[in-house]
């Protein structure tokens, strides 16, 4: 079963700390979060930077792996809900582990998205669902 993001061999990645990001072959930024200790508010303005620079200030289409997330700081938390919007059409998430996608609807229901936001139990349903919303 296709459930987790799987790192790809022929597609340049970036590597923080907490996480490794891409770009795939439909133009939709897949970010895999590694086991970590809670990103700081530094990391996560630079992960957005990054984004941002990654997709050269065009809005994308998101397919995050959040098996491995870590609850993060009221702070983070507000910032990324103010922040994301400015980079995101649509974020589909993925998960192998009940606390992450307890964790990512946790997020998403204390600060509801003005994007459109959904858990899959599939990378195949994530992208399939993505796909609606690329170059829109």
């Amino acid at each position: 079963m296709d459930t987790l993001l799987t790192i790809p061999d022929n597609i340049e990645v970036t590597e923080t700390p907490t996480s490794i990001y891409w770009f795939d072959e439909d133009g939709i930024l897949c970010s895999v979060n590694k086991k970590a200790p809670e990103p700081t508010m530094e990391e996560i303005r630079q992960q957005l930077e990054d984004f941002n620079k990654m997709a050269q200030g065009r809005k994308f289409c998101m397919l995050g792996d959040v098996t491995n997330s870590t609850p993060s700081s009221k702070e983070t938390r507000e910032f990324a809900a103010t922040e994301i919007p400015k980079l995101v059409i649509a974020m589909a998430m993925v998960s192998a582990s009940p606390m992450g996608r307890m964790l990512a609807n946790l997020f998403f229901a204390l600060k509801p998205a003005p994007y459109p936001a959904k858990m899959f139990a599939t990378v195949a349903e994530a992208k399939a669902w993505l796909r609606q919303y690329l170059d829109k």
